[in-house]
């Protein structure tokens, strides 16, 4: 069996021979680039979750013969240490089939002291323990006992051996070594890269929006790890109809084809640098939720639906330890509408961007293909989508 230093090693030469955005071979096209551009905010220069300063995002990728294939995403809120430094955060449950380690303490303190881990289902458990030694090694951490690590999940095993405990804690923490503030690998790429959406390929997807100085000028971004089902719907054209391809679709008689999956789940982290509270943050979380709606999810009964939100803004940040009277600057709730409307655009994109960057896998004597770019153009053309 490979070494874990092999599949790390596997991920970089995979990124130096393929395009920024995690595409093999061709490169595959993002949402903008078919003219599909959600809501009214415009994206951050990269139109990624590292749009927001100080964001850091990193992937393994792990493939093993024709059987493995999984891997890990971490995301930073900021550089630092952020046991000592945390972030202001929240979770919100769209539906609870699936696992979130560490969500009860964020919910109660409204607090995340450590990188944020999407993984595989059976990959929680070593992912919390490869969180919490890379942060008990962090300096300063020295006299730390108690960790809340935040990990999520969806379930690759229809194209991944995932009774097999492919993924270790050397993954996990090169992932979070590996994390830079610059663009994001999309696609079959790190926690995405065995998953998959409305009977397509699915994975890791990004986008963001950049508020004008009148609506406080703030950045906001999105990172999904998509794995659902649905009828998919891209810029408000029903492509899963279109495409003959959604969940509950009537299968012919005499068919050795497989019923398309409708259930799955759907990770996605929302970062900004806007001053918000924990309370704030739960109902921003909450419009990611409803955003899968504009795709066509159908929220299945074995759905984990799972979003994670944080701010990056000092005002908010909680020092380990302090017990001093201190105050803050927050955005009144009533400043928080633009951010809503910005947050249901970006995950919309990201979702999107999920599927567009994804490429076709075969694993475990099965093949998910990638959504097919030139029949999805042409339905977008045949909406009036596109000249």
């Amino acid at each position: 069996m490979p070494s874990p230093t092999s599949h790390i090693i596997f991920f970089f030469l995979l990124m130096a021979t393929s395009t920024v955005n995690g595409a093999e071979n061709e490169p595959r096209p993002r949402a903008r680039d078919l003219g599909i551009a959600p809501g009214v905010f415009s994206p951050g220069p990269r139109n990624a979750i590292t749009d927001v300063a100080g964001v850091k995002v990193g992937h393994t990728t792990i493939r093993e013969g024709d059987a493995v294939c999984t891997g890990v995403t971490a995301i930073l809120p900021h550089g630092g240490n952020l046991f000592q430094e945390k972030v202001a955060g929240a979770v919100f449950v769209g539906n609870a089939f699936g696992k979130l380690a560490g969500s009860p303490q964020v919910e109660e303190l409204g607090t995340i002291e450590t990188p944020i881990v999407l993984t595989n289902t059976l990959a929680v458990g070593t992912a919390v323990e490869a969180v919490v030694a890379h942060t008990l090694h962090q300096p300063g951490n020295e006299t730390v006992r108690s960790v809340n690590a935040v990990v999520g999940e969806t379930n690759d095993s229809e194209l991944n051996d995932i009774r097999r405990f492919p993924v270790t804690r050397d993954h996990v923490l090169a992932a979070i070594r590996s994390a830079t503030e610059g663009p994001v690998a999309e696609g079959t790429v790190g926690a995405g890269t065995g998953t998959q959406s409305f009977g397509w390929k699915g994975g890791i997807g990004t986008a963001s929006r950049r508020l004008p100085p009148q609506h406080g000028g703030h950045t906001l971004g999105v990172l999904v790890q998509t794995n659902y089902g649905g009828v998919l719907m891209m810029d408000g054209v029903p492509l899963g109809k279109e495409l003959s391809r959604y969940s509950f679709a009537p299968t012919p008689a005499q068919t050795s084809e497989a019923p398309r999956r409708d259930d799955g789940s759907c990770m996605i982290v929302v970062a900004t640098d806007a001053p918000i509270d924990a309370k704030g943050l739960r109902r921003l979380a909450a419009r990611a939720i409803y955003a899968m709606a504009r795709t066509g999810s159908s929220y299945a009964h074995s759905s984990g639906d799972f979003a994670i939100a944080f701010s990056t803004s000092t005002e908010v940040r909680s020092h380990h330890g302090a017990t001093a009277l201190r105050s803050q600057s927050l955005l009144p709730p009533e400043a928080l509408s633009p951010l809503f409307q910005a947050v249901l655009e970006a995950t919309e994109e990201a979702i999107d961007n999920s599927l567009l960057q994804a490429t076709t896998v075969r694993s475990q004597g099965r093949t998910v293909e990638a959504i097919p770019i030139e029949r999805v153009k042409a339905i977008l053309k045949q909406y009036g989508r596109r000249p």
